[in-house]
């Protein structure tokens, strides 16, 4: 199997202009990532009037999210096989359909219930086109810039994320909840304008032989990943019975999906792939150090709060440096992995994220605000480096039948170090901290939890950093 661009060819593309069309093609798929993130982060703010709306708990309004993180965790693999099967441009295309009517379903939604399904639909959307973004910039972008084009949907995403909060509240105020979801409408009908209009056709007559779909891997690893996440996600931090069974069956549900795997003549993942120790080391790479930008989220609101004393609009300020930062740092970071290579700026970012993580643990007690933003501006540029870069050395490499699969692991890696993230340092926050209710600890309780967590997230940036110099020295 040859990767899509090879020898003269890739040298060829490596000195290319970059045309108008790749412009475009580019817009839309940055709108891609833009709208899958928007869709995460907006609905959060809207759950205390969607409680109140509905007339529900909070345990049951937070479905709205759940499904939605649910569904692009446990299936943006298989749709990213999918994808390399049946054409990633049509399928992309379905996406963003997919994604812009879930969108308007939930905007008139009747019910909870039927909210909550929307969601879910609007989920299945948002995976395929997280998957299949990433897939396509090998086949819009010149080899030479594919880091600034990783830097720049990193950007996006982290545009996303930051806008959310802010465009939730103004249009709760305003027009209501319904159009927390109406607003990716017309977004969605641009994205999918520009994506029709200028991605490259399917190329045919491209598939290997043998391939096929694997439904019993697919639903064996929907099944794994569901129960995964629930285990992480349910008891609001405390495990229970009901963690610990869901944690087995994840463990049960794996190896079945590996014995299934190397069975079928069609595997979901070949797992010959994952002995390829770049792909495999920074799958792990990024697992690892997404649990630590997790605990920013988690920990960062009850320290600014508790331990400092701010108000809510302190807080939420002190909050936006680090999506600000994504957004301006994701571009430089793509372009400094094309200038000095991808695996270069991928031990670069990783050792940001230690001084970054290091100086957490130790300023915040002695320097109050200052002394949490700093760090915190080190720890976010060097995951904005991490990501470009890694996503780079992976994505530059991959044959072009394995796009949308490889695709797919990087941000299912991804999604499961948040969901770790928010459950293991979540719970190390508060064991430190050592209060009953950590909403009403003392700032000397909350500064110790944010110590300890921090120095606690030096492990896995530690491991990642010294996957990153196994893999380039090998």
């Amino acid at each position: 199997m040859k990767p899509i661009i090879a020898g003269q060819d890739a040298l060829a593309m490596d000195n290319a202009p970059h045309p108008p069309s790749a412009r475009w093609a580019l817009a839309g798929l940055s709108l891609s990532m833009l709208l899958s993130s928007l869709g995460t982060s907006i609905a959060n703010v809207g759950l205390p009037t969607l409680a109140q709306v509905f007339d529900a708990s909070f345990q049951e309004v937070q479905w709205i999210v759940l499904a939605y993180l649910l569904t692009i965790t446990t299936l943006i693999v298989s749709v990213g096989r999918l994808g390399d099967l049946t054409g990633r441009r049509r399928l992309l295309l379905a996406g963003i359909v997919l994604f812009t009517l879930a969108s308007t379903l939930c905007g008139f939604a009747p019910t909870l219930g039927l909210l909550i399904a929307a969601r879910a639909l609007q989920g299945l959307g948002a995976a395929i086109m997280m998957a299949l973004t990433l897939a396509f910039v090998g086949e819009t972008v010149p080899k030479a810039r594919t880091g600034s084009a990783m830097g720049l949907l990193g950007t996006l995403s982290a545009i996303g994320t930051a806008l959310g909060p802010s465009l939730g509240g103004f249009l709760l105020a305003g027009p209501g909840w319904r159009a927390l979801f109406l607003i990716s409408v017309p977004l969605g009908v641009l994205t999918f304008a520009l994506s029709y209009r200028h991605l490259p056709e399917d190329r045919q007559g491209t598939r290997p032989e043998r391939s096929g779909f694997d439904p019993l891997g697919t639903l064996l690893l929907a099944l794994t990943l569901a129960a995964y996440a629930l285990a992480m996600t349910l008891g609001r931090g405390h495990f229970g019975p009901p963690n610990i069974g869901l944690l087995a069956a994840a463990v049960l549900g794996l190896g079945l999906f590996v014995l299934t795997e190397t069975k079928v003549a069609s595997p979901l993942i070949r797992l010959a792939m994952l002995r390829d120790l770049r792909l495999s080391g920074s799958l792990a790479m990024s697992a690892l150090v997404s649990t630590v930008m997790m605990a920013t989220l988690v920990v960062g609101p009850f320290y600014l709060a508790r331990g400092l004393g701010l108000d809510a609009a302190g807080v939420g300020l002190a909050l936006s440096v680090g999506p600000c930062v994504s957004a301006l740092t994701g571009v430089p970071a793509g372009r400094l992995a094309d200038r000095f290579g991808a695996q270069r700026m991928t031990a670069v970012g990783l050792m940001a994220m230690a001084i970054g993580c290091l100086a957490l643990s130790l300023l915040p007690q002695t320097l109050g605000l200052g002394g949490y933003i700093s760090p915190l501006i080190v720890v976010t540029f060097g995951y904005a480096l991490f990501q470009a870069s890694n996503n780079t050395t992976v994505m530059s490499e991959v044959g072009t039948q394995q796009r949308g699969v490889v695709s797919g692991l990087l941000n299912l890696s991804r999604n499961l170090g948040l969901i770790t993230g928010a459950s293991a340092l979540g719970a190390v926050f508060t064991f430190a901290s050592k209060a009953a209710d950590i909403a009403n600890a003392s700032p000397e309780a909350v500064a110790s939890g944010l110590r300890a967590t921090f120095a606690t997230a030096l492990v896995p940036v530690v491991s990642a950093l010294a996957i990153a110099f196994v893999v380039r020295k090998r």
